[in-house]
């Protein structure tokens, strides 16, 4: 009994460490270069940083630079903050004693005092790094490892599936959806995920002759390689694996990086369709996930090697990226939202208005938090 209870707790411990390491490394990566544009465009503007954090709360270990900067790492890695001079918080709220008695020369230095157009330049410099970290990370992933292509040709036809119904055979070549050209299966595998319950123009070539057949993609729950359940479009179809039909391509520099910019706004895209598709209820809200999902996530695309776990970083890069946009305060999308209302007014809002906007921001981010992590445990509870 005692060496049955050792091992279960040695592979509990082992699997909790198989997923808290590679999420802390993603997660790390993705927090530094958010916190690296913020930084680099305040230095830029003249703005005197106190603090650059990987983390929240006490400090573990640090230094100083030449201009008088804090770095440090903190022992709750969930996030990271740059603190300016002349900031009460982390959220860079403005401490109000510090800023009345500031001497008119070290103004310049004070976030604060910064006019609307600079910071709103440092501020959405955090989430533009966020893309541009994704677009060389996808980039230098389709250079030096190449990326998998499959053609887009019909291998075997599922009974009673969309495709079945619209007439799909063994041995189509998709070469073209609603006019757009398919040049790979996963091409239109993102055309046909996004599209369940909308009619499609699928242009085929079918024994060198071109065909044209409407098909419907079905909602289906899908399992990818890892268990996890995702809810899509589908036409019920496979792909072929015969080797004429697999290749793996080497971009150029030039080249991998344009298509890093469309992986990255591929990314952008379907997050949105799909939040607009939460809203408008034609989507599930369980597939939110928090920490724990992807610590989880983390942990198994981990187990595929470092390039799957460096091209997870990307695209969570490109997802914490696009949510600091939103206009919630608290987040940056809040913060230039506060700024954009002070460029057309003329003058910021009172201290009091952004109080309760930074209150409300608040509640917003904690209740999503509490949402995440529910639709994590529920998802941990039924995998």
């Amino acid at each position: 009994m005692s060496f049955d209870l050792f091992g279960q707790l040695s592979a509990l411990g082992h699997g909790v460490v198989g997923y808290i390491v590679p999420f802390l490394f993603v997660l790390t990566i993705v927090v530094f270069f958010h916190e690296l544009g913020h930084f680099l465009i305040a230095r830029l503007c003249g703005v005197r940083v106190l603090v650059f954090s990987i983390g929240f709360g006490p400090e573990l270990f640090g230094f100083n630079d030449r201009h008088g900067t804090r770095w440090k790492l903190s022992a709750i890695p969930l996030g990271g903050y740059v603190k300016f001079f002349g900031d009460e918080s982390a959220a860079s709220t403005p401490d109000q004693d510090v800023i009345a008695e500031m001497a008119p020369q070290d103004r310049r230095y004070s976030f604060f005092y910064q006019n609307v157009w600079r910071r709103a330049a440092i501020v959405v410099a955090g989430p533009l790094a966020n893309f541009l970290l994704s677009i060389v990370i996808f980039g230098a992933i389709f250079t030096f490892y190449g990326k998998q292509n499959t053609s887009a040709r019909v291998d075997t036809v599922q009974p009673s599936s969309a495709a079945s119904a619209a007439g799909l055979t063994t041995g189509d070549l998709v070469v073209a959806i609603d006019g757009r050209p398919i040049a790979t299966f996963a091409e239109m595998q993102r055309i046909v995920g996004a599209a369940a319950g909308q009619k499609l123009a699928i242009t085929v070539d079918r024994a060198g002759k071109l065909v044209i057949v409407d098909a419907t993609p079905a909602l289906k729950e899908v399992k990818d390689n890892f268990g996890n359940v995702h809810r899509l479009g589908v036409l019920g179809i496979t792909r072929s694996m015969a080797p004429e039909d697999m290749h793996l391509e080497k971009s150029n520099p030039i080249k991998a990086l344009w298509m890093g910019v469309e992986e990255t706004w591929f990314v952008i895209d379907r997050t949105i369709s799909y939040l607009g598709g939460v809203v408008a209820g034609r989507e599930a809200a369980d597939q939110l996930g928090g920490p724990i999902r992807i610590a989880q996530v983390s942990g198994q695309v981990a187990s595929a090697g470092f390039v799957a776990l460096i091209h997870l970083a990307a695209v969570l890069s490109v997802s914490i990226g696009l949510l600091n946009l939103f206009p919630v305060p608290l987040l940056d999308g809040g913060h230039l939202m506060f700024y954009a209302i002070e460029a057309i007014r003329g003058r910021p809002l009172s201290d009091r208005a952004q109080e309760v906007g930074f209150r409300i921001g608040l509640a917003i981010v904690l209740m999503l938090m509490i949402f995440a992590t529910f639709n994590d445990i529920i998802h941990l509870a039924t995998s």
